[in-house]
């Protein structure tokens, strides 16, 4: 289950979680073909988006669908893609290259992400 799947990797419940509309929005976005299964195919679809966005070749949109923009283009491939929103290393120290006395240097920082998603459009 796809709730089940975005529990797991705690990307879901309060207080930082998406919640119950950002979630449905995400699976109608991840559901590429309308089938009701996120496929491994629209998995690719997804990432190979996300790579040609860091490349410049897509553009981002805000989460609106296309009907409401007025747009019918064909030529035009979408794709759900993550923003970060905001990202925060604990301890806290770290996130200014230093190191808390208490931790030794084999210790990891903690990095905490929150993400958005938007449509990307790609021609």
């Amino acid at each position: 289950d796809f709730c089940q799947a975005l529990q797991k990797v705690n990307l879901t419940g309060i207080p930082h979680g998406l919640s119950f509309e950002e979630t449905k929005e995400l699976w109608v976005r991840a559901d590429l073909d309308g089938n009701g299964v996120f496929d491994y195919e629209e998995l690719k679809k997804i990432w190979n988006m996300t790579m040609m966005n860091q490349s410049g070749n897509c553009k981002e949109s805000v989460m609106v669908s296309r009907k409401e923009e007025g747009e019918d283009k064909e030529e035009e491939e979408e794709a759900i893609g993550l923003k970060v929103k905001k990202a925060v290393l604990f301890p806290e120290e770290a996130e200014k290259g230093l190191w808390p006395e208490s931790y030794s240097l084999s210790d990891h920082a903690c990095l905490t992400v929150h993400f958005s998603p938007v449509k990307m459009f790609c021609s």
